[in-house]
């Protein structure tokens, strides 16, 4: 049986839909009557962004953020519903298996045609309670199948392991799982496109924390678009995980200096999981 919206509600979420399609987004997904676009599921919108929004807009963000939260499910293009296969799976490891087989020799965009080795799912401890998340495979990450494996790669488990950590307890995955040609920038599409199965990693480790890594990941995640200087030092809520931004390993190896900017970040990570505080930091 359809389900009808109460018309306050409808208003409210058509609103919400006009304000992402502002920033350029156009692709949705469902949960339970609370809209999601395919690369973001609806953040809970900070104090300080309510204050940037209209009236009308805020009226959306509320009208959503009172919308149970239930399985999720995507809007096919005929209005029907389908649940993710793995949704009431409650074992990590066999949940990331059937999104893993769900998402097979994805042909779902251009980067198939373009160049691409293989798939480069996620790797890492299903029961992480720490998550670090970047932006596309590169070379080597095409060649190996695993994502963070060259120097950028390096650096990342140097930083990892600063924490006092291994990256054996960590899960690392990208937005994107398919190298693009000459290592460019992830496009809109291709991020709205592959971004919805990394959502669903996300759902099923449930780590207590991630770290987007770089303003690709941060601006995607958060559908935010600001720099990295408004996106550090502080906290998202992100499907009720906690989420912190920070640089990304390839730009700190053009940059070096900003490896103690990085660090501080780690700390602050390190700090809201209640770890022990390293004082040598990144190298």
């Amino acid at each position: 049986m359809p389900h009808t919206l109460d018309p306050q509600l409808k208003q409210a979420l058509a609103e919400r839909i006009r304000y992402y399609n502002e920033l350029g987004i156009y692709d949705f997904y469902q949960r339970a009557g609370a809209l999601e676009t395919a690369s973001d599921p609806i953040p809970e919108v900070q104090p300080e962004q309510r204050e940037e929004m209209s009236p009308r807009t805020k009226a959306a963000s509320a009208a959503v953020a009172q919308k149970p939260a239930v399985q999720e499910q995507a809007v096919q293009k005929n209005g029907s519903f389908t649940t993710n296969p793995e949704a009431a799976i409650t074992d990590p490891v066999q949940a990331l298996r059937l999104i893993r087989e769900n998402l097979g020799d994805c042909t779902r965009c251009r980067l198939h045609q373009q160049g691409r080795k293989q798939i480069v799912f996620g790797v890492g401890n299903p029961q992480a309670e720490l998550m670090f998340i970047g932006e596309a495979p590169g070379a080597d990450e095409d060649q190996q199948g695993e994502p963070f494996v060259g120097r950028a790669g390096q650096l990342l488990n140097n930083m990892i392991k600063a924490m006092g950590i291994r990256r054996e307890d960590v899960y690392i995955a990208n937005i994107i799982k398919c190298r693009p040609p000459g290592n460019r920038t992830p496009e809109r599409d291709e991020c709205d496109t592959c971004s919805p199965f990394l959502m669903r990693q996300i759902a099923a480790i449930h780590p207590k924390a991630i770290v987007a890594l770089g303003a690709v990941a941060a601006k995607t995640l958060l559908a935010i678009n600001a720099p990295m200087s408004e996106f550090r030092g502080r906290w998202f809520d992100f499907r009720g995980t906690k989420l912190a931004v920070t640089y990304h390993p390839a730009f700190l190896l053009r940059d070096p200096r900003q490896k103690k900017e990085t660090w501080k970040d780690l700390q602050m990570v390190m700090k809201e999981l209640g770890m022990p505080l390293p004082a040598k930091g990144v190298e």
